[in-house]
């Protein structure tokens, strides 16, 4: 951990100048969507339960990920908190991530591509998703056990409430931190809306968690 550097912007008030922040550090190119059809990318790390309480309103959610590799999503309860409730691999690159925020919103739709067992009741706990990503199909995502470099770098990110940045750590990763305000429809339906720095809460970066059978 002596090696790591955090590069942050924590004077973010709004959520343009988040998402333009985001933009400058990873570099707009032409990317193209795959289907991930390897097994070894469709193989879920899914050992640990979800532990979201249900009156729970408000969480923090980072995207983060290599500049040149996949995101991932994960939820915290506040940005202490030492475990993430959810991490979730995503089949969207940092580019393409940036690229899809050009336009000033963001809304990524999980769809449960698993069957309902006893086991998954909770929809959070849902090891296989399909995603779509501003109405582009995407792949799958995949919930993943944290992995050491996941928890380092949620560890170095302790001191941010709402940014965007890099932390320098044997690699680079970018991310973006913000406050969501969770929105539970029912058992089969949950979202997350970026709540603004400036307090409000809007549509322009959604995640949409839904089971439709």
């Amino acid at each position: 951990m002596d090696a790591t550097t955090v590069d942050c912007h924590k004077q973010v008030r709004s959520w343009r100048l988040l998402r333009s922040v985001l933009q400058l550090l990873i570099p707009i190119c032409r990317c193209t969507f795959l289907e991930h059809d390897h097994d070894d990318d469709l193989k879920p790390h899914h050992n640990y339960n979800i532990h979201l309480p249900l009156l729970t309103s408000t969480i923090t959610g980072t995207i983060f990920g290599h500049r040149r590799g996949k995101v991932k999503f994960c939820i915290q309860l506040n940005p202490q908190s030492t475990n993430p409730v959810l991490l979730l691999e995503l089949p969207i690159t940092t580019k393409t991530l940036a690229r899809e925020m050009k336009g000033g919103t963001l809304r990524i739709a999980l769809e449960s591509a698993t069957a309902m067992p006893g086991s998954y009741r909770n929809l959070l706990s849902t090891p296989l998703w399909g995603v779509h990503c501003n109405g582009k199909k995407m792949g799958y995502a995949v919930k993943r056990m944290p992995s050491k470099g996941d928890l380092e770098a949620l560890s170095v990110m302790r001191p941010v409430v709402v940014g965007a940045g890099t932390i320098k750590h044997n690699y680079e990763l970018v991310y973006l931190r913000a406050q969501f305000r969770r929105v539970r429809g029912s058992s089969n339906s949950e979202s997350f809306h970026l709540i603004d720095p400036e307090g409000t809460t809007g549509q322009e970066l959604s995640v949409f968690f839904f089971r439709s059978r």
